[in-house]
């Protein structure tokens, strides 16, 4: 699946479908855990994120499924999904590249971290499409394979949400 590009339309569906399972999420999360959900959302890239996109592509070589994702998918707030996922702004994500660089992954090309979980981890996507996440909450140790491309961690994503159905 590393070698399939990432398709906006596929992009589309996915955030179709996340909303319908966050507003179920939502909808029942104060009565099954006492206190009501923080803000769940998938946001709709704009003509901001999308100047933020065009930034962040002039900054730095950035993964083909990455652009495509940020022209559909402006970021991501789950911190009621396990312990938290969030896939950060593309404005985010080139102040972090200014700051840290790209990750450095043995064989793999530079990765750029593009997401994140509430325990502090980091998930970045190297230029062979695979998505790799940090052992601890740093951008300088390991990080491991966490899916074969962007598509495969969104799709987990997506369990993740029904699991807590």
């Amino acid at each position: 699946m590393a070698d399939e590009r990432l398709e906006a339309e596929w992009v589309r569906g996915w955030c179709e479908h996340a909303d319908a399972a966050l507003t179920e999420l939502v909808q029942s999360f104060q009565a099954w855990h006492g206190f009501p959900p923080g803000r769940n959302a998938v946001a709709r890239a704009t003509d901001e994120s999308h100047k933020a996109t065009d930034a962040l592509v002039e900054l730095t070589p950035i993964p083909s499924d990455l652009t495509t994702m940020y022209w559909v998918v402006g970021e991501v707030s789950l911190p009621d999904v396990d312990s938290g996922y969030f896939v950060h702004p593309a404005s985010t994500v080139a102040h972090h590249f200014r700051e840290y660089g790209a990750i450095r992954i043995d064989g793999e090309e530079p990765a750029l971290v593009f997401a994140s979980d509430g325990g502090g981890h980091l998930f970045a996507l190297s230029g062979s499409g695979r998505v790799w996440r940090s052992t601890t909450a740093s951008w300088f140790d390991q990080f491991d394979l966490a899916a074969s491309s962007l598509q495969e961690f969104f799709e987990e994503l997506i369990r993740r949400i029904s699991r807590q159905l």
